[in-house]
């Protein structure tokens, strides 16, 4: 396959991609991978992260593109839902923006926070094919279990997310934004396109609840599969990528038809 680095500005922000290419184009469709907020704690030498999860995707022929949202990774900027949201759709313009990428189908295959930005850009971008939504809150309410606004705020600082000592103005408002992002909010606007909600049975950050929320709210076509035994870390778990991929090739046959 052919690794390559991209660049894109958002909001006066650095936004670090990375696409993986096969190398023969079987005309396949591209897939956009959104990880969710950094956990903070030391990486695990053992954990390819998202590359080697775009590598596995990217064997079965598919394009793929991974990128850090704002306040993660190696881009710049600080941790807030609307400038992630901002930041996906910049991406999922300069995608299907290059000739490679021109008239293909195209999948957004989100986790957590990632996946609730997902949900929110695919509402409003009908370009967006379909939605692979990984252990999605089907709203925000697990963020007030932190405590009030700064405490949530102080969190996001200690871990890293939140860099800039001025960053927010106001730890209220900056929660308040979250709220018209609420996935659960705008999940029935994906139809007639795609869904799929994959989630842990186990999942201790986001309960299995809030996936049958979602679920409950979305329209057809739509499906939920869950992981028996699975926690909150998907990316990890082969049933959640082998049923991602199963979808994949699903949502690919019925465009071939």
């Amino acid at each position: 396959m052919y690794k390559d680095y991209f660049v894109i500005e958002v909001d006066g922000i650095a936004i670090i991609g990375q696409e993986f290419l096969p190398v023969e184009d079987s005309g396949y469709p591209v897939v956009c991978l959104c990880h969710g907020v950094p956990s903070g704690n030391p990486p695990d030498p053992n954990d390819g992260g998202y590359p080697a999860l775009a590598e596995t995707i990217c064997e079965q022929k598919y394009p793929v593109y991974i990128f850090n949202f704002r306040g993660a990774g190696d881009s710049g900027g600080n941790f807030d839902m609307p400038g992630w949201t901002r930041d996906l759709q910049s991406v999922v313009d300069y995608i299907l923006g290059l000739d490679y990428n021109r008239n293909r189908f195209f999948y957004l295959v989100g986790f957590s926070a990632g996946a609730a930005t997902s949900v929110y850009v695919a509402s409003k971008d009908n370009r967006i094919s379909g939605v692979a939504a990984c252990a999605c809150p089907a709203d925000f309410s697990l963020f007030l279990e932190r405590g009030g606004p700064q405490a949530i705020v102080d969190h996001y600082r200690e871990i890293g997310t939140i860099r800039d000592a001025d960053f927010p103005e106001s730890a209220q408002a900056w929660l308040d934004a979250f709220l018209p992002i609420t996935p659960v909010d705008h999940v029935g606007k994906i139809a007639p396109r795609t869904l799929i909600l994959i989630h842990g049975s186990e999942d201790d950050v986001v309960p299995l609840s809030h996936a049958h929320r979602l679920f409950e709210r979305a329209r057809e076509p739509k499906k939920l599969v869950v992981i028996e035994g699975a926690g909150h870390r998907l990316r990890r778990e082969p049933g959640a990528i082998q049923a991602m991929l199963d979808w994949l090739r699903q949502c690919r046959r019925q465009e071939a038809s």
